[in-house]
């Protein structure tokens, strides 16, 4: 390997590990290089193996010698332009210029908890207002009593989510709470002969339609229309004997786009509504009632998913009645998180029918936003996927280790370490000289500001260490380790017996490096790992440090087993498994 090409690696292996809290890593750096100079592919084998050894040696040291030799041997190489050209900007937003203020909204539909494909509507929602120094809305969209009936709950949950995700909405609306607007809407768009009741069932409606025919009331004038308007309000009809449709054009070859429904009749009597009760029994459907706040709340623009392209073309049609402006809509494609549950209905069956297998929508199974923060997740990961998503209509899949990769880069400098030994073997301290050993453990290596703690080991006290590091050194040739932080020790049946605290000792003799747990200052914990549909639970030794109570809720790295969540520390320490 010639000397440029070596300077290239150690170049490119220096800006990824400092970009990536000290770590480089050996896919990435390959990409870097390859992109920079195309004819190495010829030669990819060896290169992947020079980056490999270039990125054992950079991560060896610690982020401050990496800048230092960055600054020394590059100092063409700006971090700051390097950082810049990651962040994520989002694509102008089609027609911007033709508005004073531009405005966005987010208007789920509170029958449950959202997930992670709602949350990118919202984020993008939001990160546009605050682009264009806009407004944004929060509207919930709850006009559908019997088949998606509203869940009191998911209206306070929704909210504490989108908090939670950095999501400020400007205004707030409750569709339940407007519905005389839309009946006066309504009235009009039936005045301007926009709009008829139909008094047929829907097989009979079906037939006129396949027939080539038109319902006889969408000929009636407008006045006769809002005279059986008026009936449909004042209770005349029951439920499925009429509802209003809007006129169309009735050469469609997709049938549901013709004179689509505008209201229906619910008996909400048998299905109050949770806010309003049994108060109305005409409701507006989705998109009469989107339609319309989309103009009288003055959005420019709608962000949702590309099974919406339908109803885009349905509400063209009052626009066109009503004279007003269509907003500019972006369609999404479908956005999945591989091996998580997201789909709404099948997280309400599974809840259903699960007897209590699943802590409920916050499990961490489940692709919910409650399920994301439970398993630890931070707010900035999931902003950060979603920016680089971006806005397109094709559908993407994501992966989990994606998401992990985000999170892993903004926890990573501010996760305390604390050590945590899964299925412990018991073991005496025995043979050291002195009676006792003192060391001062940091809670990061890099990070001190997050501060340390200080252990005293004397002959006679017990440690654990976990199950599998007691069969693969006990099983070894030597029986010798490394206590991390600590001293070396050899296993003699049930004791630990000292050897040297000699660190140079240790990498000479290649001795593993372990995490350890002293008896008297240690509890028990359980770590729940999350697996596709199944959830494994896995018990152990974790130290019982002062600042153990003040993690709840917080994000730690358990040494040698990964990133977790703590989801409680009394009366017993439990723990979900985020990612390594």
């Amino acid at each position: 390997m010639d000397e440029e090409i070596d300077k290239l690696i150690q170049k490119h292996v220096l800006i990824n590990a400092i970009k990536h809290n000290g770590k480089a890593e050996v896919g990435a750096v390959v990409s870097k290089i390859v992109a920079e100079k195309p004819e190495l592919k010829s030669s990819i084998k060896e290169i992947i193996e020079s980056v490999k050894k270039k990125v054992e040696e950079i991560n060896s040291k610690s982020i401050d010698e990496q800048k230092k030799i960055l600054e020394k041997e590059f100092p063409e190489v700006s971090l700051t332009e390097e950082k810049k050209k990651e962040e994520k900007v989002l694509p102008p937003l089609p027609n911007a210029e033709l508005y004073e203020k531009i405005i966005t909204r987010f208007a789920p539909n509170p029958d449950f908890v959202i997930h992670l494909g709602n949350a990118r509507p919202a984020i993008l929602s939001h990160e546009y207002a605050r682009m264009y120094k806009g407004k944004m809305i929060l509207r919930f969209e709850d006009t559908d009593p019997r088949t998606k009936t509203p869940m009191i709950e998911a209206y306070s949950l929704i909210r504490e989510d989108l908090k939670w995700l950095g999501i400020r909405w400007d205004e707030e609306y409750i569709q339940s709470l407007r519905i005389p607007i839309y009946y006066q809407i309504a009235k009009e768009l039936i005045l301007k002969g926009g709009a008829y009741v139909d008094e047929s069932t829907k097989q009979e409606y079906e037939e006129i339609v396949s027939a080539g025919q038109v319902h006889p009331n969408r000929n009636k004038s407008p006045e006769d229309n809002l005279e059986l308007f008026e009936k449909m309000l004042s209770g005349y009809y029951k439920e499925g004997e009429a509802v209003l449709r809007v006129k169309t054009d009735l050469k469609y070859t997709d049938k549901s786009l013709i004179d689509w429904v505008a209201f229906r009749i619910i008996d909400t009597e048998k299905t109050p509504h949770p806010i309003v009760g049994s108060k109305y029994i005409v409701w507006p459907t989705y998109n009469f009632a989107a339609g319309v706040d989309d103009h009288l709340m003055g959005v420019t623009h709608v962000i949702r998913g590309k099974e919406h392209k339908q109803n885009t073309i349905k509400q063209s049609h009052l626009y066109q009645y009503m004279g007003w402006k269509q907003p500019e809509t972006i369609h999404l494609g479908r956005l999945k998180l591989e091996d998580f549950i997201m789909s709404k209905s099948q997280i309400k069956r599974i809840l259903k029918e699960s007897r209590g297998l699943y802590s409920g929508p916050d499990d961490p199974r489940f692709g919910t936003i409650m399920g994301l923060r439970e398993r630890g997740i931070l707010p900035e990961a999931i902003r950060n996927l979603i920016l680089t998503v971006g806005a397109k209509s094709s559908d993407a899949s994501i992966s989990y280790v994606n998401l992990a990769s985000e999170n892993r880069k903004i926890i990573d400098p501010i996760a305390y370490r604390i050590m945590f030994v899964i299925e412990p073997v018991y073991l005496k301290i025995d043979n050291l000289k002195e009676g006792c050993l003192r060391t001062t453990i940091s809670y990061h290596p890099d990070n001190k500001s997050l501060g340390s703690r200080e252990y005293e080991v004397c002959n006679g006290d017990i440690i654990s260490i976990s199950r599998d590091d007691y069969e693969s050194i006990n099983n070894s040739g030597t029986k010798s380790l490394r206590l991390m932080e600590l001293a070396n020790f050899e296993i003699s049946g049930e004791r630990l017996v000292f050897k040297s605290k000699s660190v140079d000792i240790a990498r000479k003799e290649k001795l593993s490096i372990i995490q350890w747990v002293k008896k008297k200052n240690s509890t028990i914990a359980s770590l729940l790992i999350p697996s596709k549909e199944e959830l494994k639970v896995k018990y152990g030794d974790i130290e019982k440090v002062e600042i153990l109570e003040s993690l709840s809720g917080k994000t730690i790295q358990l040494i040698r087993v990964g990133f977790a969540r703590v989801k409680r520390v009394s009366p017993s320490v439990e723990l979900v498994f985020s990612h390594e």
